[in-house]
């Protein structure tokens, strides 16, 4: 059972998760206010941004709109994504967050990505004394390999602190995370929130038909799922969808759920409209048939012995 994720009042974390990325930027205002109660009204309590999304923006208007519920609410924000995991940059963003969410304690913190020059001593020491100030409740890591968390739940330990949350990318086309990172966190009691569900938008199938978004306009999604397989993929989504009436962005989101380790996706999106189909998998029944021939469309990616005798 991983560790469970509660809000300030103890309610706990919902099934997914809704990302905050957009908020201020290609959502403006009243977009951002509008998935947020539509994120409310379908029983999400667990509402994540960062410190670097939409230069301020993002948490700025999460803040605003949590007020009223706050302490029903698990809002989580991330560090030194820009400027290394050392201390004092630490410290400066968990503030400026805290400044601008206009809240007294943020329920989590994630280090957003491995910083390789700064030791994880540093980084948890500032953590720790972050905590220590009442300013955060939990610690997460976003974007580390599964050697690496261990590693940091290990250093964390020394400073009385534990790693409650990560968030690696967990798709259809992407599924490196079954191979360590699901298993080690479901081992170490660690709750798993991965993120891009949708691949970018990939597995909606609004790419074949003419659509635009990331993949289209963003070199670094265009190159991350540019791969011929992985279109085969989510054709093939397409048309299961199709055969079971519903819509292929429900399916690649409750099929990321469903996997048997319990992880939290997190959904996000620009539009209320373009958000619907996510929120939809928080009441689809996912068979276990139907989850297996989702499976089926992509390549299981070989258990870690594998590769290492493929390297021998």
């Amino acid at each position: 059972m991983n560790r469970m994720l509660t809000s300030l009042d103890g309610t706990p974390a919902s099934r997914l998760a809704f990302g905050t990325m957009q908020f201020g930027g290609r959502a403006d205002a009243a977009a951002s206010r509008a998935m947020f109660d539509a994120c409310i009204a379908a029983g999400i309590t667990h509402f994540d941004t960062a410190h670097v999304y939409t230069d301020g923006a993002s948490e700025t208007l999460l803040g605003q709109f949590v007020q009223d519920r706050r302490d029903s609410l698990i809002v989580a924000t991330k560090a030194a994504y820009t400027g290394g995991a050392g201390r004092a940059n630490i410290l400066a963003s968990a503030e400026t967050s805290r400044q601008r969410m206009q809240l007294d304690t943020l329920d989590v913190l994630y280090l957003h990505r491995f910083d390789p020059d700064t030791p994880l001593t540093e980084s948890f020491a500032a953590l720790a004394e972050v905590k220590q100030q009442g300013h955060i409740r939990k610690v997460g890591l976003s974007n580390f390999a599964a050697w690496q968390v261990v590693k940091a739940a290990h250093i964390a330990a020394d400073f009385g602190l534990e790693i409650t949350v990560i968030q690696p990318m967990y798709n259809l086309v992407k599924r490196q995370a079954e191979v360590e990172i699901l298993p080690m966190a479901h081992d170490l009691d660690i709750l798993v929130a991965p993120y891009s569900p949708l691949g970018g938008g990939l597995l909606t199938g609004k790419y074949a038909t003419g659509g635009t978004g990331r993949l289209s306009e963003d070199d670094r999604y265009a190159a991350r799922y540019g791969q011929e397989a992985m279109h085969g993929a989510a054709a093939g989504l397409a048309a299961l969808a199709r055969d079971l009436g519903t819509h292929p962005a429900t399916l690649a989101v409750a099929w990321a759920a469903a996997h048997p380790t319990a992880p939290t996706p997190i959904i996000s999106a620009r539009s209320l409209a373009q958000l619907e189909p996510s929120l939809a998998a928080l009441t689809y029944q996912m068979t276990p048939q139907t989850y297996a021939a989702i499976a089926a469309l992509s390549p299981t990616p070989p258990p870690a012995t594998d590769r290492l005798e493929e390297q021998t």
